[in-house]
């Protein structure tokens, strides 16, 4: 029997690994790999300004 309270209370899925696709931060200009295919017209940000976004 599985405990579903572990680990968040959900399900927790296997997909395998990630593809993932190169990029430019929209913010810093560094390049970056994202877990995404980025669109055009929408931000794209390196984990390190990311993480910054994230504290506001």
């Amino acid at each position: 029997m599985r405990d579903f309270n572990e680990g968040g209370g959900g399900f927790k899925r296997d997909f395998g690994p990630r593809e993932m696709h190169k990029a430019t931060c929209s913010e810093c200009g560094k390049e970056c790999e994202v877990p995404f295919k980025p669109q055009s017209g929408k931000p794209v940000y390196c984990k390190d300004c990311y993480a910054k976004r994230r504290r506001f």
